[in-house]
């Protein structure tokens, strides 16, 4: 029997129009279909689609953290420079401490592959134990940007005290110092 705790990990769309269900969310289903490609521990999916207001989005992101114990929050939409885009601001104002890292790497990683992702502003940051990460809207940018990140989170998670996640190696490994990992086998 696994004393391990399980992982509860968020997946937030922010889209007006998926939201009143005009429009067909395909960016949670792409991150839900990226962390079963690359997850192996047990986890549990919470998921939201909610309209493009800061408030909405504050109150969403502190209850997946807070009431809903994610130690993984990932969000995809409005990180672009249109008015309505103000997820970044939203995430910001719920995080003790922002990670700038995450946003600088995915948008390299996105420069190598369309000019236009420069207007991209994705950010992570941590609320008490859970790491937030936002993402663009698009699936394939989607998937790129995890790629580049995904590697740091489950360490991440480590140092913030949440669940130890495990990856599938053959698609995606994770990095961890040899002291955390021994310490968790």
């Amino acid at each position: 029997m696994s004393t391990q705790q399980i992982a509860s990990i968020g997946i937030v769309t922010v889209s007006d129009r998926a939201s009143r269900g005009e429009y067909v969310d395909r960016g949670g289903p792409a991150i839900v279909d990226y962390l079963r490609q690359v997850l192996v521990s047990e986890y549990r999916e919470v998921l939201r689609v909610i309209p493009d207001e800061r408030e909405t989005i504050v109150q969403t992101l502190s209850e997946l953290c807070d009431e809903q114990g994610c130690c993984l929050v990932i969000t995809t939409g409005g990180t672009g420079p249109a008015e309505r885009d103000i997820t970044p601001e939203a995430t910001e104002a719920v995080c003790d401490k922002l990670m700038p890292g995450f946003g600088e790497l995915m948008r390299k990683v996105s420069l190598e592959k369309v000019p236009t992702a420069i207007l991209s502003r994705q950010t992570a940051g941590i609320r008490g134990s859970s790491l937030i990460v936002n993402l663009p809207g698009q699936p394939k940018a989607i998937s790129e940007c995890l790629d580049a990140v995904f590697p740091a989170i489950p360490y991440c998670v480590d140092l913030i005290g949440g669940p130890y996640l495990e990856t599938n190696e053959s698609r995606l490994k994770a990095f961890r110092p040899p002291s955390a990992v021994k310490a968790n086998n």
